[in-house]
């Protein structure tokens, strides 16, 4: 098949995706105001399709932008910050499709967030209300997603925290008593209530043990198995390769590939030189760090922005690659089997 055909194909695979996608973003991008007239940009012309029983995850180093951009779908950033693009959510039963991106405050408090669009935020503390018990969240949470009665309404809290490997023992407990891991999962099982048709699932195993973390993903990967759509923000490439479908590359504020994860993981490997740099860090594969830092956002390169790490740069590499056929890269690596 020549090179032609197969960016066709791919094409036609993304059309297809596209039109069946719980979420569609198109040219997503968020950029900071700064004192003194300098600029932010976090993230720049992101794009992907997300579908039902589908999980995405999304990975990079810290500070590539990944959570700048699940902020962004929730409306959930600061004042000073400008989004751009289009971030489509399909209506509930067929109906006309939201964009995130465009809608009020009002629009997303009290029809998107924990109703469409479920989130386990990657800082658990700040989204945990402090003069309450874990219980009485969990319980206030069921009543305002779900409307179940009075008395079915404990039953449903457990049932939400033993899904997210919650203790039963902690659930009267403030969230000051809780450790960090304890924090994660208490805000996992907030975000399950609701069966939200997306979940945004940021760094959600973060102080969690290796057992605790499969478990997690798993539960995760079960809202996905239903009928719903995941997307999952990690540094954790193993929890990663555990239940993800496609693997989305984030660097320096923009997607550089995106790959099935039997390919991303398996023998032959990511394309884009920074995405195969990651998984060759990990202590199970080449244990050989990328060299160098990702650069700073606020002054970013005219061309690719991973040029002055990368071992296949060339004068090529000082104009920016276009996102094609799922990668961003001038020099891509060829498969390794």
């Amino acid at each position: 098949m020549t090179a032609e055909n197969v960016l066709r194909a791919l094409e036609a695979v993304s059309a297809g995706r596209a039109e069946d996608a719980v979420l569609s973003v198109r040219d997503l991008s968020v950029r900071f105001r700064l004192r003194g007239g300098r600029t932010v940009e976090a993230v720049s012309a992101a794009g992907f399709d997300l579908g039902a029983g589908e999980c995405l995850a999304l990975v990079g180093e810290s500070g590539c932008g990944k959570s700048v951009l699940a902020s962004a779908l929730l409306g959930l950033l600061p004042g000073n910050a400008e989004t751009s693009g289009t971030a489509l959510l399909a209506g509930p039963g067929g109906g006309d499709a939201t964009d995130l991106l465009a809608a009020d405050e009002k629009t997303l408090a009290r029809t998107v967030r924990g109703r469409r669009v479920g989130l386990v935020p990657q800082s658990p503390a700040a989204h945990l209300t402090p003069v309450r018990t874990v219980r009485s969240q969990l319980e206030e949470t069921v009543r305002a997603l779900t409307g179940t009665s009075r008395r079915a309404r404990r039953k449903a809290a457990e049932e939400a925290a033993e899904r997210a490997a919650f203790p039963a023992g902690h659930l009267d407990r403030y969230p000051h008593e809780l450790s960090g891991g304890l924090a994660q999962r208490a805000a996992t099982a907030l975000a399950l209530i609701g069966d939200a048709r997306l979940l945004l699932a940021d760094e959600p195993t973060t102080g969690l043990d290796r057992d605790l973390v499969d478990r997690t993903v798993d539960e995760l990967r079960r809202h996905a198995d239903d009928g719903r759509a995941l997307l999952l923000i990690t540094h954790d490439l193993a929890a990663a390769a555990r239940i993800a479908d496609r693997v989305a590359v984030m660097y320096a504020g923009r997607i550089v590939e995106i790959a099935p994860a039997h390919r991303f993981f398996g023998p032959a490997g990511p394309r884009h030189p920074y995405a195969r740099g990651l998984l060759d860090a990990l202590p199970d594969r080449a244990f050989t760090p990328i060299p160098g830092m990702p650069p700073e956002l606020s002054a970013l390169p005219e061309g690719c922005a991973f040029a002055p790490r990368c071992p296949l740069a060339t004068e090529l590499c000082s104009t920016r690659p276009e996102f094609t056929a799922s990668l961003a890269c001038h020099h891509p690596e060829h498969p390794r089997a």
